[in-house]
């Protein structure tokens, strides 16, 4: 009977302290971790900012590119493409450095609290490990062209498929928005 009455007052102790680690805030060192962690993904969260902007920046300009095939006459295209490419330029230097700095104003205060309930101390020192092991650094450069390179060889394989079907789209949602006058006439 005591030996049950042990098992029992060691399995609430021991529950008790589960559910007091649990809900303890995180320890000094923990936070610096997890700051530490934070500070090591810069360069992704930056790129979370980045895609936000340049996103809609490049549909509107392939949008633009298949307009000026279709409405711009072809001795005025170049001019017209490059004021285009300027003024999205113009647009991404004024809108990108705003999105980096709500970004990095946002990203301890939204990833931290996922970081310290997700991770114990121990994982996140072996985490902040890996992040900076040279092989991951080394990893992690050659993203961009292993990027590139697989974006081009998929862009050099669909393009003949995707062109004539994003045309034949286009030209189906043109049709679809013209005014009424000009769709009867044409049967």
């Amino acid at each position: 009977m005591i030996r049950y009455a042990l098992a029992g007052g060691l399995l609430a102790a021991t529950l008790f302290a589960q559910a007091q680690t649990a809900s303890a805030p995180s320890s000094p060192a923990k936070k610096d971790l997890v700051a530490k962690v934070i500070k090591l993904q810069q360069p992704g969260i930056d790129g979370v900012a980045r895609q936000l902007v340049d996103m809609p920046v490049m549909q509107m300009l392939q949008q633009a590119g298949i307009a000026l095939q279709q409405r711009v006459a072809a001795d005025r295209r170049q001019a017209v493409a490059a004021d285009i490419q300027a003024d999205a330029r113009k647009y991404a230097e004024e809108v990108g450095p705003i999105a980096r700095e709500r970004v990095n104003r946002l990203a301890p205060g939204v990833i931290a609290p996922v970081l310290e309930e997700k991770f114990t101390e121990d994982e996140l020192k072996q985490l902040v490990a890996i992040i900076e092991s040279p092989v991951n650094r080394k990893y992690q450069a050659l993203g961009p062209e292993m990027q590139k390179a697989l974006t081009e060889k998929l862009l050099a394989e669909m393009k003949p498929v995707m062109e004539p079907k994003f045309k034949a789209l286009t030209q189906t949602i043109s049709g679809r928005l013209a005014p009424a006058s000009g769709a009867s006439s044409g049967k």
